[in-house]
């Protein structure tokens, strides 16, 4: 029952945390807005260390598992965060439907997993249709939206190269202390990118991307990560990328409702073809388990 709780859970955080990435980043500017996300989200996770009186474990393998985290929770989140700026908060969610796809692939190169099978083909065919009919809109848009694909893809990427990494390690520490460590290396290294980069505090903030910045942080970071690496634990890397099923159309159309942001024909059938992927990789995993 607690794995489909967090299942859940996961799905509406990532449904919504594209949209909140994008409110936190007009005005504040994005490396202050990742920046600050993971400022409070530490400060969160160590008052949940402290209630759960657990402590971070520093043994090699730990160490090595914080590490795997922070690839993560700074490569990937700095790569959206700045790709945030060009694209629909939905294409975000979109692409990161890639991310079962991503992880299978690495999952068989790095830990021996069977997943090349003929039906996992035909979703890596589907999905990079749907990418190429996503970027044929991008186009339309202008360069900048190309470049916020790329950097999504590049996010996603990162992601599963995390994901897969952890499970290589396979530390058998508790999930807080996962995102506690992952954090706490990722931090410094915002903070000293922040000061190189910008180094400005913003003058203006709107309400909107302020309270985006709080959930970011106090919700999706504390809460968001946890679930995420505590299904980790539990299931297979390819299981657990699979969230992503959902919360790409969750995601678009909550753009469109919230932020008006566009449906086009090319979005949608992008965003079709890498469902019909993820698709097509669940069920051809399950009939390869049956039989």
């Amino acid at each position: 029952m607690r794995i489909y709780l967090a299942y859940i859970s996961i799905v509406l955080l990532w449904a919504t945390t594209p949209l909140a990435i994008k409110w936190s980043d007009e005005g504040a500017g994005f490396l202050f807005a990742v920046t600050g996300r993971m400022a409070i989200g530490l400060v969160c996770i160590f008052l949940m260390l402290g209630l759960s009186r657990q402590r971070l474990i520093w043994h090699r393998k730990a160490l090595q598992t914080y590490l795997a985290v922070s690839v993560q929770i700074y490569g990937s989140m700095l790569a959206v965060y700045w790709a945030a700026q060009f694209i629909p908060s939905g294409w975000i969610s979109v692409i990161f439907g890639l991310l079962p796809l991503m992880t299978a692939l690495l999952a068989a190169i790095w830990l021996g997993e069977r997943n090349l099978a003929l039906g996992k083909l035909l979703a890596y065919i589907l999905g990079i249709s749907g990418l190429w009919a996503l970027f044929g809109s991008a186009m339309q848009l202008g360069h900048d939206a190309v470049l916020g694909i790329v950097g999504v893809l590049v996010s996603t990427f990162l992601q599963a190269i995390s994901t897969v990494w952890v499970k290589r390690i396979d530390a058998k520490i508790p999930a807080l202390s996962q995102v506690a460590g992952g954090l706490l290396l990722s931090l410094p290294v915002y903070l000293i990118t922040w000061a190189t980069f910008d180094g400005h505090w913003p003058t203006e903030i709107s309400p909107i991307g302020l309270t985006s910045i709080i959930y970011l942080g106090a919700i999706a970071t504390t809460f968001g990560f946890v679930l995420y690496y505590y299904l980790l634990i539990h299931q297979s890397p390819s299981k657990v990328a699979l969230v992503t099923l959902v919360s790409p159309v969750m995601a678009l159309l909550l753009g469109h409702a919230v932020n008006h942001e566009p449906l086009t024909i090319k979005v949608v059938a992008g965003t079709l073809l890498i469902l019909c992927a993820l698709l097509a990789h669940t069920f051809s995993g399950r009939l390869n388990s049956s039989k």
